[in-house]
């Protein structure tokens, strides 16, 4: 017999476990000679109250033991005379997409621009600190793709999308902490994702996959044999504009900032699609005074995590919201050409520093391209990189960033001094309510009043503004059949991921990759 509860558990006893399982055992009134063993299902703290506490969900087993899932890779076979699969891509969409493949016996074979984890923190060492932007190996392009270097989280929303928990499991198979599996917002930190990333790595290859880095995929391979009437179908890629490489199917996983694959989509006639998206700013607050908000503590107890916050609001008819919250988090660099500023935020899997930082922006309605218009479907990229360029001419040719004390960009006034910040190349005093388009600076300034009402302390002169987060999506989908997952125009061609404008995140992404893997094997079987 297998009794769940719910119990509360102060921070002060999280990590207590004769403590938990008394009070699992009281509430699922079971005598202690009677259990055989309590298993923690879900953490979660619910800081409604006046004081913070976990909640857990756990499982009382009486006259049986818990049976953990036998491991995923324990089925897994050699897949290196198997059908080729190619993949286009290295970041979690394509090497879940590689995964699932080659649990269904087919070969995945992998192309990623950039370089594999190690050797890419050169490229990042180099923006970091000496403004240099390597087009090709950045915080979004490399082995593992931005949420490497850029991130850490594995919360997602998409619970209807697919098997979260396999994802999740693979992750911990590959190194990850077995945390992830019980926490509501379940965190990983950039500086332990690179190694799990490598072991992915290492097990596509231990079962007869490949992957190919420095592997810039400038083509694709067309068929011969069909006819213009028929439509194209898709049989390769050409790499370094020179290489060509054949496979049965090609996934398109290349992540939201590979601009070039758009333009090779519309150059090459596979239709494009114009998606919404949003962009703003980073905001970048002392860690100690979210704490202090949310937690409504002077200082925060040793065994609560860093505090976060989600923030959303209507401004005019526009949604105005918090976005990739990083609770003891650092703002970085991610842009992915020189003569631009992007900003992202990550998280270490401490959580930490002494800051917090979060996306916030702005819908981007159709009025704001109108002046991109003769863009046609590349008008939402060409308003991003407006926007990206405008802030890297404001500063001194290096990767110092925009920045602005909240009060200051609020009442539109450039401020004499700014706060302490987490971003390495450093913020210039800016007016970054002039940089953004006036649509979405006047929705921003009046959003973050609106917030500070809904967040006593949030609207604070020690918050820095930095310039500009713009990458939150693409403006861009690359369209498919919802049954197929296949493009309705390019036979053999399978959009995923973020890229694609199916996903946003790492779960979402991985299991995205999944799903595709599933109906390129359906494809391939059904022929």
């Amino acid at each position: 017999m297998i009794k769940e509860v719910e119990i509360k558990v102060q921070p002060r006893a999280i990590n207590d476990v004769a403590a938990i399982e008394k009070a699992a055992l009281k509430k699922a009134k079971v005598k202690p000679s009677d259990k055989t063993e309590v298993v923690v299902l879900r953490r979660s703290i619910d800081a409604r109250g006046n004081q913070p506490v976990f909640r857990l969900r756990v499982a009382v087993y009486v006259g049986e033991k818990h049976q953990p899932e036998p491991a995923i890779l324990d089925t897994f076979q050699n897949v290196e005379n198997a059908p080729r699969v190619i993949i286009v891509g290295a970041g979690p969409a394509g090497y879940f997409a590689a995964l699932e493949l080659i649990e269904l016996g087919l070969k995945p074979i992998i192309f990623d621009r950039g370089k594999d984890v190690r050797t890419r923190r050169r490229d990042l060492r180099a923006i970091q600190q000496f403004g240099e932007v390597n087009p090709h190996s950045n915080y979004c392009f490399g082995e593992g793709g931005a949420g490497t270097y850029s991130d850490g989280k594995l919360y997602t929303r998409s619970h209807k999308r697919g098997n979260i928990l396999k994802s999740l499991r693979l992750l911990v198979e590959h190194g990850g902490v077995s945390d992830i599996l019980v926490d509501a917002h379940p965190h990983i930190g950039s500086n332990k994702l690179p190694k799990i990333v490598a072991n992915i790595r290492e097990t596509i290859l231990k079962y007869g996959g490949e992957i190919h880095f420095d592997a810039h995929v400038t083509d694709f391979v067309f068929s011969k044999n069909k006819s213009k009437a028929e439509g194209k179908k898709i049989e390769g890629v050409i790499v370094n504009d020179k290489e060509e490489h054949l496979g049965e199917t090609v996934i398109l996983a290349t992540g939201h900032s590979a601009r070039d694959i758009y333009k090779l989509c519309d150059d090459r006639g596979i239709r494009l699609e114009v998606k919404p998206f949003a962009l703003g700013v980073r905001v970048e607050h002392p860690q100690s005074l979210i704490d202090k908000i949310q937690y409504r503590q002077e200082s925060r107890e040793e065994n609560l995590p860093a505090s976060s916050y989600r923030l959303a609001c209507q401004v005019g008819g526009r949604g105005v919201f918090s976005f990739c919250m990083c609770p003891g988090g650092l703002v970085v660099p991610a842009s992915t050409a020189p003569g631009e500023i992007v900003v992202n935020g990550m998280s270490m899997s401490r959580r930490d520093s002494a800051f917090a930082n979060s996306g916030t922006v702005v819908a981007v309605e159709p009025e704001d391209l109108a002046p991109f218009a003769h863009h046609g479907i590349f008008a939402g990229l060409e308003f991003q990189k407006s926007v990206e360029q405008a802030m890297f001419q404001f500063g001194d040719g290096s990767q110092k960033a925009p920045g602005q004390r909240m009060t200051d960009f609020v009442k539109n006034n450039i401020s004499k001094t700014l706060p302490d910040t987490s971003y390495i190349p450093g913020l210039v005093a800016a007016p970054v309510h002039q940089l953004l388009p006036e649509s979405i600076s006047k929705k921003l300034r009046l959003g973050m009043q609106e917030f500070g009402r809904k967040m006593k302390g949030y609207f604070t002169e020690e918050a820095n503004i930095i310039g500009t987060e713009s990458r939150t999506s693409s403006p861009v989908r690359i369209p498919r059949n919802p049954s197929t997952l296949m493009h309705q125009d390019a036979e053999g061609l399978f959009p995923c991921g973020e890229g694609a404008g199916f996903a946003g995140g790492i779960i979402s992404a991985a299991m995205d990759g999944q799903n595709v893997a599933k109906a390129v094997h359906r494809f391939l079987t059904e022929k």
